[in-house]
């Protein structure tokens, strides 16, 4: 799949490393995109983008494609100023993207035009389905000799012969090609239109020779076209707005422009609570699918191990109940009383997915959850986990955030997993939701620990995660 199939954004590209080679040169700064010798093996460009639409999947009422990330060199790069000029690189006009769900495409989204949403660069374009890929043809089809049917209406790149033609052909004797061409009409009265001779020209120049006069004398039995002489205009005309059919006058009108690169797409505004999201990348590579989803060995330790992430989402939300009092009590009532069992907590909102971020590697847990109640009351909380070997789980990331202080400590939401360096492993993209603002950020899951390896732009959150 091509990323920037056009002109422009190689020039775009090569400009820019002009500029950057020359500062460099100056002033000793060195640019990592583009001044560093990358391998034959690493990537030239390839953009990650989230695609956010309501309605129905492939067919949405609104969506909206917002830049996380450039990889151009082996370097990360913002993808929302990456290259602005004015709009960024990764929402240039027709971009295509490949739709991802759990690293399996699932459509294309072709960029139409961009524009800004409080402060940040957002595409729209249209969801296409993926293109459905041709049979080949068997051996039989391939071997099949086709044969001209002379009763056929198909058109042929070759005059065909008739029976009329073969008949005619007879009839004309023994002329040979004579009979092929055809005959001339000698119609004396069919009207035949035919150039000026030029003994008529030399004629009317030698009468007009003793005049001295270059041109011709004007036949006055030939008819002339003139130009239509102008009217005078008519000052007391007019003519009301609706019936005015002049192509070329102005007019201020809403709605949809009639230039190809200003289509307008309805665009998506705001975070509304039924907004669907999914992964999005453009690369100049076309790269197999790699899907991420983990194949236990035992399908019972998929749900041992989601009870038992359940249990440490429960504990740092605060919703487990607290032990009871170690009072002292009689014997006979320790006999007789038997243990409380209550039901656990509900979680609300609860999302669990298994990873395998790269071929061969263990399983990688994340599940986020929330509390119940009033927005500005819930507790939020995210956690990142794998499995040890004796079968425990290892905590390598928690995020807990409540309502009222989400521009503080933002809420982490899962997109998907994404091959953002192109080295055949998945990164994990959150979300980073806070009450006034957001950003996006890749995590890197490896030796048992959960790196942020990129964030976009804008003010960061303060504490984003703990572990």
């Amino acid at each position: 799949m091509s990323l920037l199939g056009t002109k422009v954004l190689a020039m775009r590209r090569v400009a820019l490393a002009a500029i950057v080679l020359m500062a460099a040169l100056s002033a000793g700064a060195q640019y990592p995109g583009q001044v560093a010798k990358s391998s034959k093996d690493a990537p030239e460009l390839l953009s990650i983008a989230v695609l956010e639409w309501t309605g129905e999947a492939g067919k949405p009422t609104a969506s909206r494609l917002v830049p996380v990330a450039v990889l151009d060199g082996g370097e990360l790069q913002d993808g929302g100023i990456y290259l602005a000029r004015p709009e960024p690189l990764a929402l240039a006009g027709e971009v295509e993207y490949e739709l991802q769900q759990n690293g399996q495409p699932v459509g294309l989204y072709n960029i139409k035009n961009a524009g800004q949403e409080q402060g940040s660069w957002v595409g729209y374009g249209s969801w296409n389905p993926l293109p459905v890929a041709r049979p080949k043809p068997s051996a039989e089809e391939l071997a099949k000799i086709k044969i001209d049917d002379e009763n056929s209406d198909q058109p042929v790149l070759h005059r065909k012969k008739h029976p009329e033609d073969a008949a005619g052909g007879k009839a004309g004797g023994a002329t040979g090609s004579a009979s092929d061409s055809p005959a001339p009409v000698n119609d004396p009265d069919r009207p035949v239109l035919h150039k000026k001779s030029s003994s008529d020209s030399d004629a009317n120049q030698g009468a007009s020779g003793s005049s001295g006069s270059s041109n011709p004398s004007a036949d006055p039995d030939r008819p002339v076209l003139h130009k239509a002489k102008k009217q005078p205009e008519d000052v007391a005309h007019t003519e009301s707005l609706p019936d005015v059919t002049d192509p070329d006058r102005p007019r201020l009108k809403r709605g949809k422009s009639n230039s190809d690169a200003l289509n307008v797409i309805p665009s998506l505004m705001g975070l509304p609570p039924e907004m669907g999201q999914a992964i999005a990348v453009s690369d100049i590579r076309s790269r197999p699918a790699h899907p991420w989803s983990y194949a236990w060995a035992n399908p019972d330790d998929e749900d041992k191990m989601k009870s038992a992430l359940e249990n440490i989402a429960r504990e740092a939300l605060g919703l487990n109940p607290p032990l009871a009092s170690a009072a002292p009590r009689r014997a006979s009532a320790r006999k007789s009383a038997k243990p409380a069992t209550l039901p656990p907590a509900r979680l609300v909102d609860e999302q669990f997915r298994v990873f395998e971020l790269a071929y061969g590697s263990g399983a990688t847990l994340v599940l986020s959850a929330r509390t119940d109640g009033a927005k500005a009351q819930q507790k939020v909380v995210t956690l990142i986990a794998q499995p040890d070997l004796y079968g425990n789980l290892l905590v390598l990331l928690k995020s807990v955030a409540d309502g009222a202080h989400l521009d503080d400590t933002p809420r982490m939401r899962l997109v998907d997993a994404v091959d953002a360096l192109a080295d055949n492993r998945g990164e994990l993209l959150f979300e980073l939701r806070g009450a006034t603002q957001r950003q996006f950020a890749l995590y890197r899951v490896m030796r048992g620990q959960a790196e942020r390896l990129f964030v976009t732009g804008g003010a960061e959150f303060s504490s984003a995660t703990s572990k």
